[in-house]
């Protein structure tokens, strides 16, 4: 009985297969990306502890700035999910251009913040060397995010029709760019001057570029073009960026205050000292290994839920969303376990060719963390799973409304009490960064049990097709 249980949940529409097909190309294609991080990090540890310290701080603030804009222009993915199931597959192409258009503004807007960061770094107040470090590589990751902001729209072309095996390739190879210039320019081989950090950040500039390179091409294909208007929908349309703006910018702004909360959350982890701030760094570094997958999962359960309610199949929605939570969960549950027991896999490749003296209190605090990491990414499969199964429906506000309360006064503002105020250490910041993320899980798995996500959608109704010439119309003939 169980086992037939498991064959109908396993093929059923929504069902477990279902799920995973459009999830494994996804989970790959973030996987790749947190290889990327993890790698690049790993070779700044190596390289000097200020590196590693300066590299998470000011990356992680580049991509604040970016996120508002890749909040908006990568909800195109939920438009082209909904239009896709709807069957109006002439409105993918023309949507997709709105996204870029957005992405172009951004990447315009992120320029202007080179000038700022001198003045930024120094408010910060992190110690000499590493604010060097930070300032350098924030201005050079400024140069790369109009690619990363136009890549996640024109992802949405293919994630959003289900077909996400592209989408995966296309980050493989950005990736494998990325960690070999890493391993050249960091470094200093094959006759590179060694840049460190600076070289870092040109691997990943450069890494982006050839991302937009690749889906440049792949939409530019003729098959897409007839079909989706990928090509002939170039020009603006006020209508769809107006629905773009509507539901992509409660998006942008959760998912900016989202990373703002946890960048003042790192920037105050490195007032306690470079160590502490290294540490969490690469606690962080680690949990992307178990984390970006879930966000492969989590877009893929946006998509379903659109596609299903373009075809206003709502339970077939619900029902997907179950499916890949039990898979997420599953898959969560035993990395926590493997980080609590076996932390030392995941913290050696850091210490393998740094500096054993500075490293070694570097290496007690991270295992340390880890145990905070196991706990609440257990509660961060539901923060994942149930936030993207709403937003993939339409309802962006409340997951705006909720991430900006809780951001503010579930995370940055303890945080600041506790260290600034209380002089707490290290273990305090993360016991409020653990409550965060699973009174945010808790809350978003409220929301999607409510049912009210059911009812809403970001497209217009297609137009019911009338038969007006009775050939074409068999069922009639037949009635008469």
């Amino acid at each position: 009985m169980v086992w037939k249980y498991f064959l109908r949940q396993w093929s059923a529409d929504g069902g477990l297969r279902e799920v995973l097909n459009v999830a494994i190309p996804l989970v790959l294609s973030t996987g790749a990306w947190s290889v990327q991080h993890f790698v690049d990090r790993m070779f700044l540890s190596w390289y000097s502890p200020e590196a590693i310290a300066a590299a998470m701080p000011a990356g992680i603030l580049i991509f604040t700035f970016m996120s508002f804009f890749i909040g908006v222009a990568s909800y195109v993915n939920t438009f082209i999910a909904q239009y896709h199931g709807a069957g109006m597959d002439e409105k993918v192409g023309p949507c997709l251009w709105q996204g870029m258009y957005v992405a172009f503004f951004g990447g315009v807007i992120i320029l202007f913040l080179i000038p700022l960061a001198g003045p930024i770094f120094g408010f910060i107040g992190h110690e000499k060397g590493v604010s060097v470090y930070e300032k350098e590589y924030f201005e050079y990751l400024c140069l790369g995010a109009y690619p990363v902001i136009a890549s996640s729209a024109l992802s949405g072309f293919f994630s959003g029709r289900g077909r996400t095996w592209p989408v995966m390739w296309v980050n493989t190879a950005s990736t494998a760019v990325n960690l070999g210039l890493d391993y050249i320019l960091i470094f200093g081989h094959w006759g590179m001057p060694e840049m460190g950090i600076k070289g870092a950040a040109i691997a990943t500039v450069v890494s982006g570029f050839f991302s937009l390179a690749s889906y440049l091409v792949l939409i530019a294909a003729p098959v897409y073009n007839k079909r989706f208007h990928t090509l002939k929908g170039w020009r603006p349309d006020s209508d769809l960026l107006a629905g773009l703006l509507r539901y992509g910018i409660p998006s942008g702004v959760q998912f900016f205050l989202d990373m703002a909360g946890f960048t003042a959350f790192i920037l105050l982890m490195g007032r306690l000292g470079t160590i502490n701030l290294a540490a969490t760094n690469i606690a962080f570094n680690i949990n992307t290994l178990a984390f970006m997958p879930m966000i492969g999962f989590g877009i893929a359960i946006s998509v379903l839920v659109g596609q299903y309610l373009g075809k206003d199949r709502p339970d077939l929605a619900q029902k997907s969303v179950y499916s890949g939570f039990v898979m997420t969960f599953g898959y969560m549950f035993t990395v926590a376990a493997l980080y609590v027991i076996v932390p030392d896999i995941f913290v050696m490749p850091f210490a393998a060719n740094a500096d054993p003296a500075r490293f070694d209190e570097i290496y007690r605090l991270t295992v340390m963390l880890l145990k905070f990491v196991a706990l609440y990414s257990i509660f961060d499969t539901m923060n994942i799973i149930f936030a993207s199964a709403i937003k993939g429906a339409g309802d962006t506000r409340f997951v705006m409304n909720i991430i900006v309360t809780g951001s503010f006064f579930v995370l940055v503002i303890p945080t600041y009490i506790a260290i600034e105020l209380l002089g707490c250490g290290l273990m305090a910041g993360w016991t409020i960064a653990s409550v965060y993320v699973i009174i945010m899980g808790v809350i978003f798995y409220m929301r999607f049990a409510g049912g009210k996500w059911k009812q809403m959608r970001v497209i217009e109704r297609p137009n019911p097709v009338i038969c007006t010439e009775r050939p074409e119309c068999p069922v009639i003939d037949l009635e008469t």
